[in-house]
């Protein structure tokens, strides 16, 4: 049997000044230090101009950082973008590729992910690659459909268990409190791991599939406890720490 330890990813999304983030960090830190040895990793990815503050804060404690973007060119004439090596540089470990909001507001491709999540690996980073349905596609019974062609399209070509975390998250859940049933949420990390294995053979067993929509302290030992979640990546809940260490908790 394969065993994944679980990550808890916390995707700050476009909010925190300096003096908030390095607070989160720290308090966020200090708790890790005092519980001694715990059965998880943490990821905090904070937005680019707190990503330097946010590595000072956590040096030390185990936590992890990670950007919540990167371009697929490693460097060049695009205003504005930053590049994997630039956040590896600064002291990531993770970046996330492919969120609904990039894909919706930014109009990102699968291919578009796909080549981010390359110019991730090529770069020594770790790739969490979003996937999820909207309202519509899961009315209309779409849901297996569109992850699994996202992921086929979105996975980069030298993936492998250490170098990629895919994220589920359905658009429709995101921020609005509303969550799928367990029994939803199963179904999808289920065929998400089959598609794994049948385009990484047996190290596809190895990759982490995180639950990510709504994830709450109330609602993440029953999400955490499903087979084939194994961790979250959470939005709001991560701006506060005793949530989002209360989230990290509930996978002991």
């Amino acid at each position: 049997m394969t065993v994944r330890r679980p990550l808890i990813a916390g995707n700050w999304k476009m909010n925190g000044l300096k003096a908030e983030g390095q607070g989160l960090a720290r308090d966020l830190a200090q708790r890790l230090n005092k519980a001694g040895g715990v059965d998880f990793d943490l990821l905090l990815c904070p937005p680019f101009p707190l990503i330097s503050t946010v590595v000072g804060a956590v040096a030390g404690s185990g936590i992890a950082v990670g950007g919540q973007d990167c371009h697929a060119k490693a460097k060049g004439a695009h205003t504005g973008d930053v590049s994997a090596p630039m956040l590896a540089d600064l002291g990531c470990q993770f970046v996330i590729v492919g969120h609904s909001e990039r894909r919706a507001d930014h109009g990102e491709t699968d291919a578009l992910v796909k080549a981010k999540a390359e110019a991730a690996l090529a770069a020594g980073l770790i790739a969490v690659i979003c996937v999820g349905e909207t309202e519509a596609q899961r009315d209309a019974g779409e849901t297996l459909a569109v992850v699994s062609g996202q992921l086929a399209g979105s996975l980069p070509t030298h993936a492998d268990s250490g170098k990629v975390v895919i994220a589920y998250e359905p658009v429709w859940a995101i921020g609005t409190g509303r969550v799928p049933t367990t029994e939803d949420v199963a179904k999808v990390h289920g065929a998400l791991r089959k598609d794994l294995v049948g385009a990484l053979g047996a190290d596809g067993n190895g990759v982490r599939l995180l639950y990510g929509g709504s994830v709450k302290p109330d609602n993440a030992a029953e999400l955490m406890a499903l087979e084939n979640v194994d961790g979250a990546l959470v939005g709001g809940a991560s701006l506060k720490a005793e949530d989002f260490w209360a989230i990290a908790q509930s996978c002991a």
